[in-house]
């Protein structure tokens, strides 16, 4: 009986234990549709739901660090986030080793920007030397040269949304932004006054990095991801932000 007593207490103990934690990364300069941070948290946001999604998914309390983007890597390397999104293999010279890739799950095109009345299509180089708006701490591979040269110049700031505002109200000329963060900014505004997409930079695929620990529901989160892609969830998610003419796999820039 004092056997089937301490089986039943800890059968219930068991089911009342917390489940586990699934540590994500969020970074300070992601702006809408890609996630919106109030007091430290995300609140909405196509990578908020995708990741409350993979939470759901394996049974698992989701948590948010929202890092600056250039110590994404230190997190990663001290062990302290399991689940970084919106990521690219490219951006890595070495792979992470304590982490695992998932599939693919969008794709998204880097885009030089200009004001609303530029509408000829225009190469970087063919640029006058001038200060562009960019992202402090990402790497634009395509126009690292003209950097380099001082055919442009950097002008950072915190968020991807500060740059096109920055773009919006004349403080440059030009400006880099991702796909969808600059069909968001355009949506609220009237027809005449958007920005207009001059050249596209470049395009790559993004997915998800799991940390690769027996502790964490690694593979289940992988799983997860895949169902979630062939489901179409995650078409669903980015239409649900009022994302149009979008193609699934992203940036340029790179942290």
């Amino acid at each position: 009986m004092r056997r089937l007593l301490a089986l039943l207490l800890l059968w219930t103990t068991c089911s009342l234990a917390d489940p586990p934690v699934l540590r994500f990364s969020v970074a300070e300069s992601w702006s809408m549709p890609l996630m919106r941070v109030e007091g430290e948290q995300p609140v909405e946001g196509l990578l908020f739901d995708l990741m409350q999604a993979i939470a759901r998914e394996v049974g698992a309390r989701p948590e948010y660090h929202v890092l600056a983007r250039l110590r994404l890597q230190q997190a990663m390397d001290d062990g302290d986030i399991d689940v970084r999104c919106y990521v690219s293999a490219q951006w890595f010279n070495d792979r992470p080793g304590h982490f695992v890739w998932s599939i693919p799950l969008f794709h998204q095109r880097d885009v030089l920007v200009g004001q609303p009345n530029d509408s000829a299509l225009t190469r970087p180089e063919q640029l006058p030397q001038q200060a562009i708006g960019t992202v402090l701490g990402y790497t634009y591979t395509t126009l690292a040269p003209l950097f380099e040269q001082g055919q442009l110049r950097r002008e950072d700031s915190r968020s991807q949304e500060l740059a096109l505002q920055k773009l919006h109200i004349g403080r440059y000329r030009h400006a880099v932004s991702n796909e969808l963060s600059l069909q968001w900014f355009n949506h609220r505004l009237p027809a005449e006054q958007r920005l207009q997409i001059l050249a596209v930079l470049e395009e790559q695929a993004l997915g998800c990095m799991v940390r690769n620990d027996p502790a964490l529901p690694t593979q289940g989160v992988l799983r997860a991801l895949v169902r979630m892609k062939e489901s179409g969830e995650i078409e669903r998610i980015t239409r649900r932000y009022g994302v149009t003419g979008y193609r699934e796999g992203v940036s340029a820039a790179r942290p």
